[in-house]
């Protein structure tokens, strides 16, 4: 559904409850102008996004993923500031099946814009988390950093001494694979 429908919903209930007042039941009048206040409210903070989070919070992953597919254009249909979280809760959804898509979605969110402190960390967490998977540890440590600071409450501070952990190890290089170029140089 169109954003701006929501307004035009709020309109008409705005409308009907005038008239109601108009025409001496004050009570419901008010009531309804009242409840015009909700599709305002959907308006900035989409519903389907909020569905979304409810579902996320339950640790239904599969569900939230179903949710946000029924948005379709998510320009058309959120407000600007909920153009990160779209972004940010895709990532998220991803995070347990396909790690290696997640990167993009929380660049994404990131750049739209995220509202909370917690949910800047979670997302360069994830950010660094995709650097070190591909082998850019500078980029990652400095993404860590960063992620350390934005987590004031303490909420991440076990996935980043994991990853710091997972930093500290040495790496495979290439040829350690091949048995016999470990004997090169003693024949």
């Amino acid at each position: 559904m169109n954003k701006y429908i929501k307004f035009l919903f709020a309109a008409l209930m705005i409308a009907a409850g005038i008239f109601l007042m108009l025409n001496r039941n004050i009570g419901w009048g008010i009531v309804v102008v009242i409840l015009a206040g909700i599709p305002i409210f959907l308006f900035f903070k989409n519903e389907i996004i909020l569905l979304a989070f409810l579902q996320l919070r339950k640790q239904k992953m599969d569900k939230a993923a179903d949710w946000l597919t029924s948005i379709t254009d998510y320009e058309k249909q959120l407000h600007k500031s909920q153009y990160g979280y779209y972004h940010y809760l895709q990532g998220l959804t991803l995070a347990e099946h396909q790690p290696q898509k997640v990167e993009p979605y929380m660049k994404k969110a990131l750049e739209f814009g995220l509202n909370m402190k917690h949910d800047r960390a979670m997302a360069t967490l994830n950010i660094a988390a995709g650097a070190l998977q591909k082998g850019r540890r500078q980029e990652g440590a400095r993404l860590l950093e960063e992620a350390k600071k934005l987590d004031t409450a303490g909420m991440m501070t076990e996935q980043i001494k994991m990853l710091k952990d997972q930093m500290k190890l040495p790496t495979m290089q290439k040829h350690m694979h091949n048995p016999n170029m470990r004997n090169r140089g003693k024949f």
